[in-house]
């Protein structure tokens, strides 16, 4: 459930996670709060449900919301305004590029250029799109349930 910093922000930016409501998204939404012993700031944890019904979010993206003018339920505060980062495609805001870990694509590929690169390694310009092996490997598109006892039968899509 909402907490009341998330219901008085305009907008949020979140980490979609799996959700079981139908017609809406669950949100992960870190917020710092100040331990007042300690003069430090510890992050904070709020999940937030917003109106999703083209299910344009996938688990894993990093999504702007915004709060709705009238709640649509009881948990249904905001709605998805636009999927900013999808998950694996990272860009440095600042810069405009794309980001592996914590380094630039460009600035890995000179080092490569240098030192000779690994056969064996990952090729971005070459990847197919995400969602390409939906079905196969990745099952983020499927309805998702919970888990509530292992009894030794096959679940694939439990949480």
């Amino acid at each position: 459930m909402a907490f009341p910093a998330a219901n008085k922000t305009f907008m949020l930016l979140g980490v979609c996670v799996p959700s079981l409501k139908q017609g809406a998204s669950k949100f992960k939404i870190k917020r710092l709060e100040l331990d007042v012993n300690l003069n430090m700031y510890f992050p904070k944890y709020e999940q937030v449900y917003a109106y999703d019904p083209n299910q344009i979010c996938k688990t894993g993206d990093v999504v702007l919301i915004e709060q709705l003018p009238k709640k649509l339920t009881q948990l249904i505060t905001h709605k998805v305004k636009e999927v900013v980062y999808p998950l694996g495609d990272m860009v440095c805001p600042v810069t405009g590029k794309k980001v592996v870990a914590s380094r630039y694509r460009d600035h890995v590929e000179e080092v490569n250029k240098i030192f000779g690169k690994n056969p064996s390694a990952f090729k971005y310009d070459k990847a197919a799109p995400r969602g390409w092996q939906e079905d196969k490997k990745d099952f983020s598109h499927k309805e998702t349930y919970i888990k509530y006892h292992d009894d030794g039968t096959e679940q694939p899509y439990a949480v």
